[in-house]
């Protein structure tokens, strides 16, 4: 069986993005980023807000690639971008003061990659 990749026509932009970018800017995070979304969706990351407060630290910037869900608590000011949210996912990331991002607009706001942590 040939292997096709992900159907859907946005994450397969995205994945070309993610390398482009990698390959411009020499950041290898952005390739690794796009290998993990370019899995199966039955194996696609998926995030808890727990996870995010358990690993994360004030003010670092967290891309998951893949889903962030709600379930937990975040007491910490963090900026995470992520293929998609729940809707409690936003509100409990809003309301603790971090900030909610596309991975697109993380790779135009850092194009290195620097100081970004992948959860996954």
């Amino acid at each position: 069986m040939r292997r096709t990749g992900p159907t859907n026509i946005v994450v397969r932009k995205l994945i070309t993005q993610l390398r482009k970018a990698s390959k411009a800017n020499d950041a290898p995070i952005w390739g690794y980023v796009a290998d993990l979304l370019g899995r199966p969706s039955r194996k696609r990351v998926v995030v808890n807000i727990s996870r995010i407060n358990r690993y994360a630290e004030d003010g670092d910037v967290i891309v998951v690639p893949g889903k962030v869900l709600g379930a937990g608590l975040l007491n910490k000011k963090v900026t995470v971008a992520a293929l998609s949210f729940s809707e409690t996912a936003l509100l409990k990331i809003k309301s603790a003061g971090g900030k909610v991002l596309t991975i697109e607009d993380l790779i135009r706001e850092n194009p290195r990659g620097s100081g970004v942590r992948v959860l996954g």
